[in-house]
């Protein structure tokens, strides 16, 4: 790996806790940013330090170009996240979060020759189906807002906010295209437990796109599904970061 990138500058720990058990690196969806990570923190066990990944064009890296794919994502997050390697970890992700918790997963085997003691995937298909869907990222901008709005992930006032979703969109675009550009490479599976999580009306990421995850690790695989369409993770948070938290609390050997 390649030392380039300040570990601080792309990893924050939402909850410093020096003497915890278990890190937990939380990789946001398409637009996202640290912000969403912030309840998950609070409702996870005390044992358990949450790191949220910094990524360029949103909070406080604003003024960064945003990266338009994924293996570009990685190849800094790889080389960021070294000093946090001193403990075990886990990953969890949402969406474009879950392809980049993988591949760092698998980049980490790779090059350093570690891997997550769990990989959380959150409304994500399996990387090696085939997402036929036509590219979002090269809509024009009103009909970008639309897709948005059908996918139900941001207030109906922020949509409606021209000078707000000026500012939005470009690093929108640069993660659908880093989701719709990315392409799965064959490997062996990981050696760490799997949990999948979906959403009941998810027509992006069914029941049958989740389940093929198992085949990507030779270790447990779980596979949950709550109340709620593609951004579940907000409409059923209480029950979501509950079972994300019972699943961290046997890492962890505390009980929830």
């Amino acid at each position: 790996m390649t030392k380039h990138a300040d570990a601080t500058q792309w990893f924050r720990a939402l909850t410093p806790r020096p003497r915890s058990s278990v890190r937990l690196f939380c990789f946001p969806y398409a637009g996202g940013s640290a912000a969403i990570f912030h309840d998950w923190a609070r409702g996870l066990p005390p044992d358990v330090e949450v790191c949220a990944a910094m990524l360029p064009g949103r909070g406080n890296r604003m003024l960064d170009p945003p990266l338009t794919s994924i293996p570009s994502v990685v190849e800094h997050l790889s080389d960021a996240i070294t000093p946090y390697l001193d403990k075990p970890f886990a990953f969890v992700g949402h969406s474009m979060g879950a392809l980049i918790g993988f591949e760092l997963a698998r980049c980490l085997r790779r090059e350093a020759g570690v891997q997550p003691a769990h990989l959380f995937v959150s409304g994500c298909r399996a990387p090696h189906l085939p997402d036929h869907a036509p590219p979002p990222y090269e809509l024009p901008d009103q009909e970008l807002i639309e897709f948005l709005r059908e996918l139900n992930g941001m207030p109906e006032e922020m949509l409606e906010h021209a000078e707000l979703m000026a500012v939005l969109l470009p690093v929108l675009r640069a993660d659908l295209e880093a989701v719709a550009t990315y392409a799965y490479a064959d490997g062996r599976p990981l050696g760490c437990p799997i949990s999948a999580y979906g959403g009941l009306r998810d027509p992006r990421a069914r029941r049958e796109h989740l389940a093929a995850w198992r085949e990507q690790t030779t270790a447990g695989f779980i596979l949950r599904m709550f109340d709620g369409d593609h951004f579940f993770i907000h409409q059923a948070a209480t029950q979501f970061i509950g079972t994300l938290g019972r699943e961290l609390s046997r890492l962890t050997g505390e009980s929830l």
